[in-house]
């Protein structure tokens, strides 16, 4: 999905304005950094649905550098079904189990713990499969800029069970996956890449 241009130009300016925010100590450079993210902000309320001042809070939270936020995500399977789970806290809808890595967490312990916490399954990560800028694949435009980290995880234990994020768990075959997909969190060519990935094991990482 392509994204607005309005979107691409908002994230620079915020990324200039983030910047100049966290290494200058000038007052007057300081109020062009603000009025730099403020501009940013009103461009994306005027391009979205979102109030201009739950914008601006938004890119106010964001500290230090403007860089990107990692999404970790479990490819599992079990025989030749890969698990899914439907997501309770957006849109109700399936991917594959994963969420935010936390600092002083290294990318696979994040994904083993978020694989148990949605789905109830302890695995270990086995391989690293795909980092994705999420922008360059078929997912809809966000104003936070996303890398995707995709780890193939092999179950040791635990059994389906949903948490506060899920409410339901399943194994798919690649022939009957879901169609109401989070796509804000797995396209369906990802899931198609990865099983190719269980074909064929011997495949490099996929990257970009």
């Amino acid at each position: 999905m392509t994204e607005p241009n309005w979107l691409e130009w908002a994230r620079e300016l915020q990324s200039i304005a983030q910047m100049g925010l966290t290494y200058s100590e000038g007052v007057f450079d300081r109020e062009r950094y603000e009025q730099i993210r403020r501009i940013a902000a009103e461009i994306i309320a005027a391009g979205s649905d979102q109030p201009l001042q739950t914008v601006i809070d938004l890119l106010k939270n964001e500290p230090g550098p403007n860089t990107p936020k990692i999404d970790v995500r479990g490819v599992v399977f079990r025989d030749d079904a890969i698990l899914m789970v439907r997501e309770t806290l957006d849109d109700n809808r399936w991917t594959l189990p994963g969420g935010w890595a936390d600092v002083n967490e290294a990318p696979s312990e994040a994904v083993v713990r978020e694989v148990w916490e949605e789905s109830g399954f302890r695995t270990r990560a086995v391989q690293l499969l795909a980092l994705y800028d999420k922008q360059r694949h078929d997912h809809p435009p966000g104003l936070i800029y996303v890398y995707k980290v995709f780890f193939l995880c092999e179950i040791t234990g635990g059994e389906a069970q949903g948490s506060i994020e899920t409410s339901e768990v399943a194994f798919f075959r690649e022939a009957d996956l879901p169609h109401d997909l989070s796509r804000g969190r797995i396209s369906r060519g990802q899931l198609h890449r990865f099983f190719e990935y269980h074909r064929n094991p011997a495949l490099p990482t996929d990257f970009d």
